[in-house]
Protein backbone atom coordinates (compact mmCIF):
# COMPACT_ATOMS: atom_id res chain seq x y z
CA UNK A 1 0.00 0.00 0.00
CA UNK A 2 2.81 2.10 0.66
CA UNK A 3 4.10 1.71 -2.14
CA UNK A 4 1.60 2.67 -4.03
CA UNK A 5 0.49 5.61 -2.15
CA UNK A 6 4.04 6.56 -3.32
CA UNK A 7 3.65 6.07 -6.79
CA UNK A 8 0.47 8.04 -6.40
CA UNK A 9 2.05 10.91 -4.86
CA UNK A 10 4.96 10.75 -7.60
CA UNK A 11 2.42 11.36 -10.32
CA UNK A 12 0.70 13.82 -8.76
CA UNK A 13 4.21 16.18 -8.50
CA UNK A 14 5.36 15.36 -12.30
CA UNK A 15 1.47 16.89 -12.93
CA UNK A 16 1.74 19.62 -10.66
CA UNK A 17 5.18 20.23 -12.63
CA UNK A 18 3.82 19.59 -16.28
CA UNK A 19 0.86 22.05 -15.50
CA UNK A 20 3.51 24.64 -14.07
CA UNK A 21 5.55 24.16 -17.40
CA UNK A 22 2.49 24.92 -19.48
CA UNK A 23 1.19 27.65 -17.66
CA UNK A 24 4.43 29.82 -18.08
CA UNK A 25 4.59 28.67 -21.77
CA UNK A 26 1.05 30.26 -22.01
CA UNK A 27 2.63 33.37 -20.48
CA UNK A 28 5.41 33.82 -23.00
CA UNK A 29 4.18 32.75 -26.24
CA UNK A 30 3.85 35.49 -27.94
CA UNK A 31 7.43 36.35 -26.98
CA UNK A 32 10.57 35.43 -29.13
CA UNK A 33 13.15 35.93 -26.39
CA UNK A 34 11.23 34.19 -23.88
CA UNK A 35 10.48 31.27 -26.00
CA UNK A 36 14.02 30.71 -27.21
CA UNK A 37 15.00 30.38 -23.50
CA UNK A 38 12.49 28.17 -22.98
CA UNK A 39 13.09 25.96 -25.97
CA UNK A 40 17.08 25.79 -25.19
CA UNK A 41 16.50 23.88 -21.76
CA UNK A 42 13.37 21.85 -22.86
CA UNK A 43 14.47 18.50 -23.97
CA UNK A 44 13.60 18.14 -27.72
CA UNK A 45 14.27 14.33 -28.17
CA UNK A 46 15.31 13.01 -31.63
CA UNK A 47 15.69 14.79 -35.29
CA UNK A 48 14.50 12.08 -37.84
CA UNK A 49 14.88 14.80 -41.19
CA UNK A 50 18.21 15.38 -40.73
CA UNK A 51 20.26 15.03 -43.70
CA UNK A 52 24.25 15.26 -42.55
CA UNK A 53 26.03 17.18 -46.04
CA UNK A 54 23.45 20.08 -45.28
CA UNK A 55 23.30 20.24 -41.74
CA UNK A 56 27.62 21.01 -40.60
CA UNK A 57 27.08 24.72 -41.00
CA UNK A 58 29.61 26.19 -43.64
CA UNK A 59 32.11 27.88 -41.25
CA UNK A 60 34.34 24.82 -40.27
CA UNK A 61 33.85 23.74 -43.89
CA UNK A 62 35.19 26.58 -45.30
CA UNK A 63 37.84 26.57 -42.69
CA UNK A 64 39.06 23.01 -43.89
CA UNK A 65 39.10 24.41 -47.41
CA UNK A 66 41.66 27.31 -46.76
CA UNK A 67 43.69 24.78 -44.50
CA UNK A 68 43.84 22.27 -47.17
CA UNK A 69 44.63 25.07 -50.20
CA UNK A 70 41.28 24.14 -51.81
CA UNK A 71 40.51 25.74 -55.43
CA UNK A 72 38.16 27.91 -55.29
CA UNK A 73 35.93 28.67 -58.77
CA UNK A 74 35.82 32.37 -58.21
CA UNK A 75 32.85 32.99 -60.39
CA UNK A 76 30.47 30.29 -58.74
CA UNK A 77 31.97 30.06 -55.62
CA UNK A 78 32.67 26.05 -56.15
CA UNK A 79 35.64 24.48 -54.15
CA UNK A 80 37.22 21.62 -55.52
CA UNK A 81 40.58 19.48 -54.42
CA UNK A 82 41.36 19.52 -58.14
CA UNK A 83 41.65 22.34 -60.78
CA UNK A 84 38.29 21.14 -62.53
CA UNK A 85 39.50 24.35 -65.48
CA UNK A 86 41.63 27.02 -66.49
CA UNK A 87 39.08 29.71 -65.94
CA UNK A 88 37.74 30.65 -62.57
CA UNK A 89 39.75 28.61 -60.35
CA UNK A 90 42.19 30.03 -58.23
CA UNK A 91 43.43 28.33 -54.71
CA UNK A 92 43.09 29.87 -51.51
CA UNK A 93 46.64 30.80 -51.11
CA UNK A 94 46.32 32.61 -54.06
CA UNK A 95 43.50 34.45 -52.73
CA UNK A 96 45.05 35.03 -49.70
CA UNK A 97 48.05 36.27 -51.50
CA UNK A 98 45.90 38.97 -53.16
CA UNK A 99 44.58 40.17 -50.01
CA UNK A 100 41.01 39.21 -51.10
CA UNK A 101 40.28 36.34 -48.84
CA UNK A 102 37.77 37.95 -46.08
CA UNK A 103 35.57 39.46 -49.31
CA UNK A 104 35.55 35.76 -51.12
CA UNK A 105 34.58 34.62 -47.16
CA UNK A 106 31.73 36.68 -47.39
CA UNK A 107 30.91 35.32 -51.35
CA UNK A 108 30.90 31.98 -49.96
CA UNK A 109 28.94 32.18 -47.37
CA UNK A 110 26.32 33.77 -49.43
CA UNK A 111 26.30 30.82 -51.83
CA UNK A 112 26.89 28.28 -49.45
CA UNK A 113 23.97 28.82 -46.87
CA UNK A 114 20.82 31.34 -46.97
CA UNK A 115 23.14 34.12 -44.65
CA UNK A 116 22.10 37.67 -45.82
CA UNK A 117 19.64 36.12 -48.01
CA UNK A 118 17.43 39.07 -48.90
CA UNK A 119 14.49 36.93 -50.62
CA UNK A 120 14.83 39.41 -53.98
CA UNK A 121 18.26 38.37 -56.16
CA UNK A 122 17.81 34.46 -56.72
CA UNK A 123 15.16 32.23 -56.24
CA UNK A 124 15.24 30.91 -52.85
CA UNK A 125 14.99 27.41 -53.91
CA UNK A 126 17.58 27.61 -56.41
CA UNK A 127 20.57 28.86 -53.98
CA UNK A 128 19.24 26.19 -51.40
CA UNK A 129 19.46 22.82 -53.65
CA UNK A 130 22.42 24.81 -55.38
CA UNK A 131 24.37 25.05 -52.55
CA UNK A 132 25.48 21.17 -51.85
CA UNK A 133 27.31 20.79 -54.82
CA UNK A 134 29.47 24.22 -54.26
CA UNK A 135 31.05 22.73 -50.74
CA UNK A 136 30.40 18.81 -50.49
CA UNK A 137 33.64 18.41 -52.23
CA UNK A 138 35.39 19.91 -48.71
CA UNK A 139 32.61 18.36 -46.65
CA UNK A 140 33.25 14.84 -48.06
CA UNK A 141 36.70 14.92 -46.65
CA UNK A 142 36.21 16.09 -43.56
CA UNK A 143 33.25 13.82 -42.05
CA UNK A 144 34.70 13.02 -38.88
CA UNK A 145 34.49 16.83 -37.46
CA UNK A 146 31.34 17.32 -39.11
CA UNK A 147 29.41 14.47 -36.71
CA UNK A 148 31.49 15.53 -33.81
CA UNK A 149 29.94 19.05 -34.43
CA UNK A 150 26.34 17.43 -34.71
CA UNK A 151 26.66 15.77 -31.58
CA UNK A 152 28.32 18.58 -29.81
CA UNK A 153 25.44 20.99 -30.88
CA UNK A 154 22.70 18.46 -30.40
CA UNK A 155 23.89 17.58 -26.77
CA UNK A 156 23.90 21.62 -25.87
CA UNK A 157 20.46 22.29 -26.95
CA UNK A 158 19.17 19.12 -25.10
CA UNK A 159 18.29 16.56 -28.26
CA UNK A 160 19.06 13.42 -27.54
CA UNK A 161 18.80 11.44 -31.07
CA UNK A 162 19.96 12.11 -34.42
CA UNK A 163 19.07 9.94 -37.26
CA UNK A 164 21.00 11.78 -40.32
CA UNK A 165 21.32 10.51 -44.01
CA UNK A 166 24.83 10.49 -43.98
CA UNK A 167 26.32 9.34 -47.12
CA UNK A 168 25.40 7.63 -50.76
CA UNK A 169 26.72 4.05 -50.93
CA UNK A 170 29.48 3.65 -53.44
CA UNK A 171 28.61 0.67 -55.77
CA UNK A 172 30.31 0.98 -59.10
CA UNK A 173 28.71 -1.51 -60.82
CA UNK A 174 29.05 -1.36 -65.15
CA UNK A 175 25.64 -0.77 -66.10
CA UNK A 176 25.92 -0.79 -69.82
CA UNK A 177 24.44 -4.11 -69.81
CA UNK A 178 21.45 -2.34 -67.90
CA UNK A 179 20.86 0.45 -70.24
CA UNK A 180 17.75 -0.45 -72.52
CA UNK A 181 15.70 -0.98 -68.99
CA UNK A 182 15.20 2.78 -68.74
CA UNK A 183 13.27 3.08 -71.80
CA UNK A 184 11.23 -0.18 -70.57
CA UNK A 185 10.83 0.69 -66.92
CA UNK A 186 9.55 4.24 -68.09
CA UNK A 187 7.28 2.85 -70.89
CA UNK A 188 4.98 0.35 -68.48
CA UNK A 189 5.26 3.29 -65.77
CA UNK A 190 3.61 5.32 -68.34
CA UNK A 191 0.86 2.24 -68.87
CA UNK A 192 0.38 2.10 -64.69
CA UNK A 193 1.54 -1.60 -65.41
CA UNK A 194 2.87 -2.23 -62.17
CA UNK A 195 2.69 -6.33 -62.24
CA UNK A 196 5.28 -6.09 -65.15
CA UNK A 197 7.51 -3.41 -63.73
CA UNK A 198 7.93 -5.91 -60.67
CA UNK A 199 8.48 -8.76 -63.07
CA UNK A 200 11.62 -6.60 -64.72
CA UNK A 201 12.67 -5.32 -61.16
CA UNK A 202 12.74 -9.09 -60.02
CA UNK A 203 15.30 -10.05 -63.26
CA UNK A 204 17.67 -7.17 -62.86
CA UNK A 205 17.67 -7.94 -59.13
CA UNK A 206 18.65 -11.34 -59.57
CA UNK A 207 21.95 -9.92 -62.30
CA UNK A 208 22.41 -7.15 -59.30
CA UNK A 209 22.82 -9.97 -56.69
CA UNK A 210 25.57 -11.75 -58.99
CA UNK A 211 27.58 -8.78 -59.48
CA UNK A 212 27.70 -8.70 -55.55
CA UNK A 213 26.17 -5.85 -54.84
CA UNK A 214 25.98 -7.10 -51.15
CA UNK A 215 29.63 -6.79 -50.61
CA UNK A 216 29.33 -2.76 -51.61
CA UNK A 217 26.70 -2.41 -48.77
CA UNK A 218 28.86 -4.53 -46.45
CA UNK A 219 32.05 -2.58 -46.92
CA UNK A 220 29.47 0.69 -46.68
CA UNK A 221 28.70 -0.54 -43.27
CA UNK A 222 32.15 -2.00 -41.74
CA UNK A 223 34.42 0.28 -43.45
CA UNK A 224 32.60 3.97 -43.21
CA UNK A 225 29.49 4.15 -40.82
CA UNK A 226 30.78 1.73 -38.05
CA UNK A 227 34.25 2.86 -38.66
CA UNK A 228 33.55 6.30 -37.66
CA UNK A 229 30.70 5.94 -35.51
CA UNK A 230 33.08 3.91 -33.32
CA UNK A 231 36.28 6.21 -33.87
CA UNK A 232 34.29 9.06 -32.95
CA UNK A 233 32.32 7.38 -30.12
CA UNK A 234 29.34 9.00 -31.47
CA UNK A 235 26.92 6.95 -28.55
CA UNK A 236 27.29 8.00 -25.20
CA UNK A 237 24.94 8.11 -21.94
CA UNK A 238 23.82 11.92 -23.21
CA UNK A 239 23.30 11.44 -27.43
CA UNK A 240 22.38 8.81 -29.77
CA UNK A 241 22.82 8.67 -33.61
CA UNK A 242 21.82 6.32 -36.60
CA UNK A 243 21.79 6.65 -39.96
CA UNK A 244 19.75 6.26 -43.29
CA UNK A 245 20.89 5.49 -46.45
CA UNK A 246 19.43 7.22 -49.19
CA UNK A 247 19.24 7.24 -53.37
CA UNK A 248 19.02 10.52 -55.41
CA UNK A 249 15.76 10.95 -57.51
CA UNK A 250 17.46 12.85 -60.48
CA UNK A 251 19.31 9.31 -61.57
CA UNK A 252 18.09 6.77 -64.47
CA UNK A 253 16.05 3.85 -63.40
CA UNK A 254 18.53 1.60 -63.56
CA UNK A 255 21.37 3.38 -61.62
CA UNK A 256 18.95 4.34 -59.24
CA UNK A 257 17.27 0.76 -58.75
CA UNK A 258 21.14 -0.51 -58.37
CA UNK A 259 21.51 2.10 -55.49
CA UNK A 260 18.24 1.29 -53.92
CA UNK A 261 18.82 -2.51 -53.64
CA UNK A 262 22.41 -1.77 -52.08
CA UNK A 263 20.83 0.64 -49.86
CA UNK A 264 18.22 -1.95 -48.02
CA UNK A 265 21.04 -4.47 -48.17
CA UNK A 266 23.13 -2.00 -45.82
CA UNK A 267 20.04 -1.03 -43.90
CA UNK A 268 18.65 -4.98 -43.00
CA UNK A 269 22.07 -6.12 -42.77
CA UNK A 270 23.41 -3.15 -39.60
CA UNK A 271 21.69 -2.28 -36.56
CA UNK A 272 23.06 1.35 -37.61
CA UNK A 273 21.45 1.79 -40.35
CA UNK A 274 18.07 2.91 -39.38
CA UNK A 275 16.51 2.55 -42.58
CA UNK A 276 16.18 4.04 -46.22
CA UNK A 277 15.14 7.51 -48.02
CA UNK A 278 14.99 8.76 -51.34
CA UNK A 279 16.16 12.87 -51.91
CA UNK A 280 16.95 15.36 -54.20
CA UNK A 281 14.31 18.53 -55.52
CA UNK A 282 11.25 17.05 -55.93
CA UNK A 283 9.53 19.40 -58.42
CA UNK A 284 12.92 18.51 -60.86
CA UNK A 285 12.28 16.93 -64.30
CA UNK A 286 13.16 13.32 -63.64
CA UNK A 287 11.84 13.69 -59.86
CA UNK A 288 8.51 14.00 -61.30
CA UNK A 289 9.00 12.30 -64.53
CA UNK A 290 9.20 9.19 -62.57
CA UNK A 291 7.99 9.51 -59.14
CA UNK A 292 5.73 6.81 -59.46
CA UNK A 293 7.96 4.63 -60.81
CA UNK A 294 10.46 5.52 -57.40
CA UNK A 295 7.44 4.48 -55.78
CA UNK A 296 6.87 0.84 -56.78
CA UNK A 297 10.39 0.60 -56.77
CA UNK A 298 10.42 0.95 -52.89
CA UNK A 299 7.31 -1.49 -52.96
CA UNK A 300 9.45 -3.90 -54.86
CA UNK A 301 12.71 -3.82 -52.36
CA UNK A 302 10.00 -3.82 -49.48
CA UNK A 303 8.98 -7.52 -50.49
CA UNK A 304 12.31 -8.96 -50.39
CA UNK A 305 13.56 -6.76 -46.93
CA UNK A 306 10.38 -6.43 -44.87
CA UNK A 307 12.28 -5.49 -41.87
CA UNK A 308 13.66 -2.52 -43.43
CA UNK A 309 12.10 0.81 -42.60
CA UNK A 310 12.15 3.81 -45.28
CA UNK A 311 10.64 7.38 -44.90
CA UNK A 312 10.00 9.01 -48.03
CA UNK A 313 10.53 13.03 -49.19
CA UNK A 314 6.71 13.55 -50.27
CA UNK A 315 4.32 17.05 -51.07
CA UNK A 316 7.53 18.97 -50.31
CA UNK A 317 6.01 20.81 -53.66
CA UNK A 318 3.52 23.99 -53.58
CA UNK A 319 1.07 25.56 -56.14
CA UNK A 320 3.16 27.68 -58.61
CA UNK A 321 6.34 25.24 -58.18
CA UNK A 322 4.08 23.01 -60.14
CA UNK A 323 1.24 21.93 -61.76
CA UNK A 324 -2.10 22.07 -59.91
CA UNK A 325 -2.46 18.26 -60.99
CA UNK A 326 0.92 17.55 -59.78
CA UNK A 327 0.20 18.39 -55.89
CA UNK A 328 -2.69 15.48 -56.10
CA UNK A 329 -1.17 12.32 -55.63
CA UNK A 330 2.74 12.48 -54.27
CA UNK A 331 1.81 12.06 -50.59
CA UNK A 332 -1.08 9.52 -51.55
CA UNK A 333 1.88 7.29 -53.94
CA UNK A 334 4.21 7.32 -50.89
CA UNK A 335 1.90 6.15 -48.31
CA UNK A 336 -0.21 3.39 -50.97
CA UNK A 337 1.93 2.39 -53.26
CA UNK A 338 5.28 2.67 -51.60
CA UNK A 339 4.47 1.99 -48.10
CA UNK A 340 6.60 4.47 -46.21
CA UNK A 341 6.54 4.42 -42.44
CA UNK A 342 7.19 8.29 -42.34
CA UNK A 343 6.67 10.91 -45.00
CA UNK A 344 8.97 14.31 -44.80
CA UNK A 345 7.56 17.34 -45.02
CA UNK A 346 4.20 16.83 -46.43
CA UNK A 347 3.58 20.06 -47.18
CA UNK A 348 1.06 19.79 -49.76
CA UNK A 349 -1.24 17.71 -48.53
CA UNK A 350 -4.47 20.07 -48.43
CA UNK A 351 -3.81 19.63 -52.28
CA UNK A 352 -3.69 15.67 -52.07
CA UNK A 353 -6.95 13.94 -53.95
CA UNK A 354 -9.34 12.85 -51.09
CA UNK A 355 -6.93 14.33 -48.57
CA UNK A 356 -9.23 13.57 -45.46
CA UNK A 357 -9.08 9.66 -46.46
CA UNK A 358 -5.50 9.60 -46.75
CA UNK A 359 -4.97 11.69 -43.26
CA UNK A 360 -7.43 9.81 -41.52
CA UNK A 361 -5.49 6.30 -42.77
CA UNK A 362 -2.14 8.09 -41.72
CA UNK A 363 -3.64 8.71 -38.21
CA UNK A 364 -4.63 5.12 -38.27
CA UNK A 365 -1.59 3.44 -39.59
CA UNK A 366 0.43 6.02 -37.27
CA UNK A 367 2.38 6.99 -40.16
CA UNK A 368 3.78 10.12 -38.76
CA UNK A 369 5.28 13.67 -40.72
CA UNK A 370 8.18 14.85 -40.42
CA UNK A 371 7.07 18.57 -39.93
CA UNK A 372 10.33 21.11 -40.94
CA UNK A 373 9.00 24.78 -40.24
CA UNK A 374 11.83 26.73 -41.31
CA UNK A 375 12.90 24.90 -44.29
CA UNK A 376 9.60 24.95 -45.81
CA UNK A 377 9.40 28.80 -45.37
CA UNK A 378 12.74 29.12 -46.88
CA UNK A 379 12.68 26.70 -49.48
CA UNK A 380 8.84 26.80 -50.97
CA UNK A 381 7.46 30.04 -48.94
CA UNK A 382 5.02 27.77 -46.77
CA UNK A 383 4.78 29.41 -43.57
CA UNK A 384 1.46 30.39 -40.91
CA UNK A 385 -1.54 29.09 -42.07
CA UNK A 386 -0.64 27.65 -45.16
CA UNK A 387 1.52 25.34 -43.85
CA UNK A 388 -1.07 22.17 -42.86
CA UNK A 389 0.43 21.25 -39.62
CA UNK A 390 -2.47 21.92 -37.88
CA UNK A 391 -4.37 19.60 -40.26
CA UNK A 392 -2.49 17.00 -39.72
CA UNK A 393 -3.10 17.28 -35.94
CA UNK A 394 -6.40 18.06 -36.46
CA UNK A 395 -7.00 15.05 -37.85
CA UNK A 396 -4.40 12.39 -35.76
CA UNK A 397 -1.43 12.21 -37.88
CA UNK A 398 1.39 11.65 -35.25
CA UNK A 399 3.90 15.03 -35.50
CA UNK A 400 7.33 14.89 -35.26
CA UNK A 401 9.51 18.68 -35.66
CA UNK A 402 12.55 18.45 -37.63
CA UNK A 403 15.56 20.81 -38.60
CA UNK A 404 16.13 19.27 -42.41
CA UNK A 405 19.31 21.19 -43.49
CA UNK A 406 20.10 23.46 -40.77
CA UNK A 407 23.47 24.19 -41.43
CA UNK A 408 22.68 25.38 -44.53
CA UNK A 409 19.59 27.20 -43.74
CA UNK A 410 21.24 28.96 -40.43
CA UNK A 411 19.09 27.21 -38.03
CA UNK A 412 18.78 24.62 -35.17
CA UNK A 413 16.13 22.73 -33.11
CA UNK A 414 15.46 25.51 -30.73
CA UNK A 415 13.82 27.67 -33.25
CA UNK A 416 11.85 24.98 -34.78
CA UNK A 417 9.92 24.68 -31.43
CA UNK A 418 9.94 28.53 -31.34
CA UNK A 419 8.33 29.17 -34.59
CA UNK A 420 6.23 26.25 -33.63
CA UNK A 421 4.80 27.76 -30.37
CA UNK A 422 4.59 31.47 -32.03
CA UNK A 423 2.64 31.03 -34.95
CA UNK A 424 0.14 28.12 -34.16
CA UNK A 425 -1.57 29.11 -30.56
CA UNK A 426 -4.03 26.14 -31.11
CA UNK A 427 -0.92 23.64 -30.46
CA UNK A 428 0.06 23.08 -26.41
CA UNK A 429 2.68 22.56 -24.37
CA UNK A 430 1.18 19.22 -23.93
CA UNK A 431 1.22 18.89 -27.80
CA UNK A 432 4.60 19.55 -28.17
CA UNK A 433 5.81 17.23 -25.28
CA UNK A 434 3.86 14.32 -27.86
CA UNK A 435 5.72 15.53 -30.35
CA UNK A 436 9.50 15.15 -28.32
CA UNK A 437 8.25 11.94 -27.68
CA UNK A 438 7.16 10.63 -31.22
CA UNK A 439 10.86 11.97 -32.25
CA UNK A 440 11.89 8.51 -30.23
CA UNK A 441 8.88 6.13 -30.16
CA UNK A 442 8.85 6.83 -34.54
CA UNK A 443 12.57 6.69 -35.04
CA UNK A 444 13.88 4.00 -36.26
CA UNK A 445 16.33 2.59 -33.93
CA UNK A 446 16.21 -1.15 -34.13
CA UNK A 447 17.07 -1.98 -31.16
CA UNK A 448 14.41 -2.10 -28.69
CA UNK A 449 16.73 -1.13 -25.28
CA UNK A 450 18.35 1.75 -27.24
CA UNK A 451 14.85 2.98 -27.84
CA UNK A 452 13.82 2.45 -24.54
CA UNK A 453 16.48 4.01 -22.82
CA UNK A 454 15.95 7.35 -24.77
CA UNK A 455 11.97 7.25 -23.60
CA UNK A 456 13.29 6.66 -20.23
CA UNK A 457 15.58 9.99 -20.37
CA UNK A 458 13.13 11.90 -21.95
CA UNK A 459 10.88 11.45 -18.56
CA UNK A 460 14.11 12.50 -16.66
CA UNK A 461 14.96 15.29 -18.63
CA UNK A 462 11.51 16.74 -18.29
CA UNK A 463 10.80 16.12 -14.50
CA UNK A 464 14.30 18.39 -14.67
CA UNK A 465 12.96 20.68 -16.81
CA UNK A 466 9.32 20.89 -15.59
CA UNK A 467 10.68 21.45 -12.16
CA UNK A 468 12.30 24.96 -12.85
CA UNK A 469 8.76 26.56 -13.15
CA UNK A 470 6.95 25.88 -9.77
CA UNK A 471 8.16 28.78 -8.19
CA UNK A 472 7.25 30.92 -11.33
Amino acid sequence: MKIIYTLIFSITIQLSFAQSANSYFEKIRTNEAALTAFFSQMPKGGDLHHHYSGSVYAEPILEYAIAENFYLNTETMMASREKLSNKNWEQFSTIKSKGELEQYKQKIMHKWSVKDYNNVDYPSDKLFFESFEKFMPAANENFKSGLLELKNRAIKENLSYIETQLSTIPAPINMTDFAKLNSQLRELAAKKDEKAILKLLDTFYKDLVKKDVVAYAKDFNTNFVAKLHTDLKIDDADFTMRYQNFVLRFMEPNELFKNLVVAFISADSSPLMAGVNIVSPEDGETSMKDYWLHMIMFKYCHSHFPNVKYTLHAGELTLGLVKPEDLTWHIRSAVYDAGANRIGHGVDIAYEDKSYELLKYMAKNKIPVEINLVSNEFILKVKENRHPITLYKEFGVPIVISTDDAGILRTNMTEQYVLLAKRYKDISYSDIKQFVYNSINYSFIKEEAVKESLVEDLDIRFQNFEANFVAK
